[in-house]
């Protein structure tokens, strides 16, 4: 059931992006990062949601994504970003293109020995919000899919 669980989770993240292209850009993202639905999508809501991923893709429950478990992150971001599928092709404006890059080893990977522990993937959410935040309000709406 965790693989489902993992595929549901990276969907919901990679494919915010391609489906807010349809009429209003960024509002799929905002129901899916938005816990407290004020419309703005805080550091904390970022690390929060990034948390929920990393627990999800960690089939063994080890608190550090495999090269095994990566592969599954890495095949659900290709089916996201084609045609194919459910993705529609992802929107590669600032938050779009930076959740793309934040799904990587070697985003997350701050000690570089080749594994990703659950710290560093939650400490990689501070890299990643400024990256998503186009604007530099301090919190990610649509309008940062705008620019």
């Amino acid at each position: 059931m965790k693989p489902i669980l993992a595929a549901a989770a990276l969907a919901l993240i990679a494919a915010g992006p391609s489906l807010a292209q349809q009429g209003n850009p960024g509002q799929h993202f905002l129901e899916q990062w938005d816990a407290d639905g004020d419309g703005r999508v805080t550091p904390e809501e970022v690390a929060s949601k990034r948390s929920d991923v990393f627990a999800m893709f960690d089939q063994d429950s080890d608190q550090i994504l495999s090269a095994a478990e990566w592969a599954l992150v890495e095949e659900h971001m290709a089916m996201e970003m084609g045609n194919g599928g459910q993705g529609q092709g992802m929107n590669m404006a600032a938050p779009g293109k930076a959740v793309h890059e934040a799904m990587t080893p070697a985003f997350n990977d701050a000690d570089g020995n080749g594994e990703v522990t659950m710290a560093e993937f939650e400490a990689a959410s501070a890299k990643l919000f400024p990256m998503m935040d186009a604007d530099g309000d301090g919190a990610v709406t649509t309008a940062d899919f705008a620019r």
